[in-house]
């Protein structure tokens, strides 16, 4: 079976579509086999976004959704953060497709940017706010490269948000962040789930 981290799937495309309803908007995704999380925003990352956006409420800046699949994460936070320009990249790029149309298809297309990138290979700017929901099956070295390099492209003051499963590495990557910010805050906690917190002083 192909890994939602799989460059160019060659499994037949089949599509999916379902409603997410977050503080009182309704979001319509198109997902597809071989994507992340198919069906549905998983708990994780609607953990993830509630506490991006309760604690960003009014943000300006450029933000950068790394790994960001369908769109879910980027799309919602360009919908409610209207100050914001989200970079939306993935090295799928069936899920870059979905991105773009789920970006057409909740009107936010015009704040935001698709870009195929493994990685930070093709980001080339710095953000104000990085997210990412880390591809944990990629293995340790990946997904500590995506802390590395969010740490190299954020600006003065920006900060890192990730979410990540207790039993899938919590502590390791708690005190990786320790190791490259000088400081890890759990900004939300839940089921298993961890919202990290990084800011680069």
């Amino acid at each position: 079976m192909e890994q939602y981290f799989t460059n160019n799937p060659t499994s037949e495309k089949e599509l999916y579509e379902f409603q997410w309803n977050i503080k009182d908007r309704v979001f319509d995704f198109y997902t597809s086999n071989s994507v992340f999380s198919k069906k549905g925003v998983d708990f994780g990352s609607m953990l993830f976004i509630e506490t991006v956006l309760n604690e960003n409420e009014g943000f300006s800046g450029n933000i950068l959704d790394l790994g960001c699949g369908y769109g879910p994460l980027g799309i919602i936070a360009a919908k409610f953060l209207e100050k914001s320009f989200i970079t939306m990249a993935d090295i799928n790029e069936r899920a870059l497709e979905l991105a773009s149309k789920n970006a057409e298809v909740n009107k936010v297309a015009d704040r935001v940017k698709v870009i195929y990138s493994s990685v930070f290979e093709n980001i080339k700017d710095n953000y104000d706010l990085i997210m990412t929901n880390p591809p944990i099956r990629a293995g340790k070295d990946i997904v500590f490269s995506f802390y590395e390099g969010a740490y190299e492209h954020l600006n003065q003051g920006g900060k890192l948000y990730l979410v990540i499963q207790k039993k899938q590495g919590a502590p390791s990557t708690k005190t990786k962040l320790e190791s490259l910010f000088g400081n890890c805050e759990t900004a939300n906690k839940k089921s298993g789930y961890f919202i990290f917190r990084a800011k680069k002083q």
